[in-house]
């Protein structure tokens, strides 16, 4: 081996840093959401286990409440109230 300079892997790795720098907030912004979304399907999971679901455990119902929150709660209880 010639070493990590003289190899094909050293700009592999200088682009995977520049695109980190580059999108690091919007890396954050998803990686944020995708979060959010995951303890909400796991609240919903709770819920419908408890019996108190009234709204699907589904990763549509999951991710429209990490975007949105409890607006969006209100929101896809409407829906499923004009359904």
């Amino acid at each position: 081996m010639d070493g990590l300079l003289n190899s094909v892997w050293l700009p592999v790795l200088l682009a995977a840093a520049l695109l980190l720098v580059v999108f690091r907030r919007a890396a954050g912004w998803l990686l944020g959401v995708a979060g959010r979304s995951l303890l909400w399907l796991g609240g919903l999971f709770l819920l419908g286990s408890a019996g108190l679901g009234v709204l699907g455990v589904n990763c549509f119902n999951a991710l429209a409440l990490g975007l949105l929150g409890l607006p969006g709660a209100a929101l896809l209880l409407c829906l499923r109230w004009l359904g």
